[in-house]
């Protein structure tokens, strides 16, 4: 099925999750940075992060998913790398569930039963990838400029912090920051047209 591929060692996958039904994710900026703080805890043993985008009913990561050698020596590996990567991704997402309920005193389910993977098997894909995940604030009209949005990867790639993300392979990959930044200007509305999640 489209969007369900099993995780394999060293690859790179565009993943996204949803809201049950109309709800939102996210209420507040402290919901966000909760998130944040929550993925840090689980996902950087089992990938690095190449961009991200949170959005307030929904979540875009690009991951590049460890080496099979690392994955042999981590404590959760019981011989199955993709069933290894969907624990800590359940985790994630079971642990912000818990989190959100309890501060909004809601019941039930939080996020879609499924979380979508593709897998990213070309050059040009991969490319088109990280724009399209930090162009979806403009693409859903939550802004008409991507820097204005504080929850995506976009400026912390651009920014001297530490941080958590694949930064120096980013930025190398679009041929330094200028291009980077360039590449994410140009033909905006074009890059949303050819994407639909």
């Amino acid at each position: 099925m489209k969007g369900l591929v099993k995780f394999e060692p060293s690859s790179y996958y565009h993943v996204v999750n949803h809201a049950v039904g109309s709800e939102n994710l996210f209420r507040s900026d402290e919901n966000y940075r909760y998130f944040l703080r929550k993925y840090a805890q689980y996902m950087p043993s089992v990938a690095s992060t190449i961009c991200y985008c949170l959005m307030p009913n929904h979540i875009h990561f690009l991951i590049r998913t460890m080496e099979d050698e690392a994955a042999q020596t981590h404590p959760k590996f019981k011989g199955d790398f993709h069933k290894l990567v969907m624990q800590e991704l359940s985790n994630l997402l079971n642990a912000y569930a818990k989190a959100y309920n309890k501060k909004y005193g809601r019941r039930g389910a939080l996020w879609i039963d499924y979380t979508k993977r593709f897998k990213i098997e070309s050059d040009s894909y991969l490319t088109s990838v990280i724009n399209y995940i930090h162009q979806n604030p403009v693409k859903h009209r939550f802004t008409k400029d991507l820097r204005d949005w504080t929850y995506s990867s976009y400026g912390s790639l651009l920014s001297e912090k530490t941080t958590l993300l694949a930064r120096k392979e980013v930025i190398r990959w679009f041929g330094g920051a200028k291009e980077y930044a360039n590449f994410h200007t140009s033909n905006i509305a074009k890059l949303l047209e050819e994407w639909e999640y």
